[in-house]
C-alpha cells in the first residue's frame, strides 16, 4: 500500500484513533448521499464505524435501550434482529402486524396496537427498528409509511432506526427516500426527533462486500454518537481494510459504474425469477430493490397452518433441492410466504431452480396435496437431513451482514 509512492505500511500497523480514517469516513458519507440522489448530506464526524450492520443494531440496542425495554418492529422482519437486539442487549421485539391485504404496509393502527400490546406486557417501548428497503421484502417503504413513523414517534417520543443496507439496490420505481430525507421535508431538524433518528448502513449488499466487515451508524446525536464510538473498540476496522477501500471509494466513476450495472443485474435476475414463478402459477410481491422476492405459496398448503408451511418447506428442500426461507422465520403472521434469493447464483443456476418449482407445483397440484411428507418416500439420507432442517427452519439463513 502506497502514497504518493512511499509505502504506508508502518503508518497503518500501528495504532489508529478508534474513531476510524478521517479518508474513509469522508468517502463513505459522500457515498451515501450519492446513493440519495445528493438530497441528504452527511457529516463524517456523525459516523460510528462498526464491523458489520449486524454489529451496528447490537451497538444502538446497548445505547437506546436498557435489558427488558422494547423495540417495535414491523412484520415480516430479517431474523437476524432476534439475534441483534435480544441476545446481548436483551431488549424485547414487539411485532407490527402488517398484512397481505395491503401489500404488508406499515399503518398508523398496526403501530398503535404494537404499542398497546407492549404497554399490556409492560414493556416500555424505546422506538421503532425498519429496514428500508425491507428484508424480506424486497420493497421501498412509501413516503405515507415514512410519514407515519415519524408521526408515531414524535407523539411517542421515541426513537426511529432505519436499517438501510439496501439502500443502493434498488433497481426499479418508486425510488428510495431515506428516513433523513423524510424528516428534513417536514422540516423537522430543528426538533427533538432529529436527535432520536438513527441510520444503520454497510458495503455489504450494495458494494458485494460482505467479508470485510464494513458497517456504520449514522446519528445527529451527541451522545449516542460518543457512546457507540466507545463501544466500537469491540468491533473494530482494521486500518488496511479503510485504506484500502478509501481509495476505492474515492474512485467515483468506478463506484458510479458498479452500482449501476450491480441494479441492472438485480433487476434482470428478479424479472427472470418472477417470470419463472408466474409460468409455474405462483405470485410475487411486487417489489423494486434487495437480493429477494417475497413469493406467494399459500395455494400450496394443505392447511392455512405454519405446521403446512414447514410440511411444503421440507418437500421443496427434499423434492426440489432449493432452500428458500419460509415466512414463518421472518415472522410473517400469514402462513404461505417465501423469501426466494435470486442474486446468489448463475443465470443458468436460477432457471433449473424454476424449472424444478414448476414440475414440483405441477405435482402438488395434480395429486390435491392429498399426501404429507411424512407418507411420501424421502430421498436417501432424509432422516439425517431432517435434524438440520428443523433447526434451519429457526434460524437465520442469511450470512451476518
Amino acid at each position: 500500500m502506497n502514497r504518493n509512492g512511499e509505502s504506508v505500511f508502518r503508518e497503518l500497523a500501528l495504532f489508529q484513533d478508534y474513531h476510524g480514517l478521517p479518508a474513509f469516513k469522508n468517502e463513505l458519507v459522500k457515498l451515501m448521499s450519492k446513493i440519495r440522489g445528493d438530497r441528504v448530506k452527511f457529516d463524517p464526524n456523525k459516523l460510528v464505524l462498526t464491523a458489520g450492520a449486524t454489529s451496528a443494531n447490537e451497538t444502538l440496542m446497548f445505547c437506546l435501550a436498557n435489558p427488558g425495554e422494547a423495540f417495535l418492529l414491523p412484520t415480516p422482519y430479517y431474523p437476524g434482529f432476534d439475534r441483534d437486539l435480544k441476545w446481548r442487549p436483551d431488549v424485547g421485539i414487539v411485532p407490527i402486524h402488517c398484512s397481505s391485504s395491503n401489500g404488508f404496509k406499515i399503518t398508523m393502527p398496526a403501530l398503535e396496537d404494537a404499542y398497546e400490546r407492549a404497554q399490556n406486557l409492560n414493556l416500555k417501548v424505546k422506538g421503532v427498528l425498519v429496514t428500508n428497503p425491507s428484508n424480506p421484502l424486497g420493497t421501498t417503504l412509501t413516503r405515507q409509511e415514512l410519514n407515519h413513523l415519524i408521526s408515531f414517534a414524535v407523539a411517542k417520543e421515541i426513537h426511529i432506526i432505519s436499517d438501510e443496507i439496501y439502500s443502493g439496490t434498488v433497481f426499479d420505481s418508486p425510488r428510495f427516500i431515506s428516513i433523513t430525507e423524510a424528516v428534513i421535508d417536514r422540516n423537522l431538524q430543528e426538533t427533538d426527533l432529529w436527535s432520536r433518528i438513527h441510520i444503520v448502513y454497510s458495503l455489504s449488499k450494495d458494494l458485494g462486500m460482505p467479508g470485510f466487515r464494513i458497517g456504520m451508524i449514522y446519528s445527529d446525536n451527541e451522545t449516542v454518537v460518543a457512546a457507540s464510538t466507545k463501544m466500537s473498540s469491540f468491533g473494530l476496522i482494521s486500518s488496511q481494510t479503510q485504506f484500502l477501500l478509501a481509495n476505492m471509494l474515492a474512485d467515483t466513476k468506478f463506484t458510479s459504474k458498479y452500482m449501476k450495472e450491480n441494479r441492472r443485474r438485480l433487476k434482470k435476475r428478479k424479472d427472470m425469477l418472477v417470470s419463472g414463478l408466474k409460468t409455474a402459477g405462483i405470485k410475487c410481491l411486487k417489489s423494486n430493490a434487495g437480493l429477494f422476492c417475497w413469493v406467494d405459496m399459500r395455494k400450496l398448503l394443505v392447511s392455512n397452518t405454519f405446521e403446512a408451511e414447514k410440511e411444503l418447506w421440507k418437500k421443496i428442500i427434499f423434492k426440489v433441492g432449493l432452500n428458500i426461507s419460509p415466512g414463518s422465520s421472518c415472522h410473517c403472521t400469514e402462513p404461505g410466504w417465501f423469501r426466494v434469493c435470486f442474486a446468489n447464483m448463475s443465470e443458468e443456476t436460477l432457471q433449473i431452480s424454476m424449472r424444478r418449482i414448476k414440475t414440483f407445483v405441477e405435482t402438488i397440484l395434480i395429486i390435491g396435496n392429498s399426501g404429507s411428507s411424512s407418507q411420501q418416500q424421502q430421498p436417501r439420507g432424509g432422516s439425517v437431513i431432517s435434524k438440520w432442517v428443523s433447526k434451519l427452519s429457526s434460524s437465520d439463513p442469511e450470512p451476518d451482514r
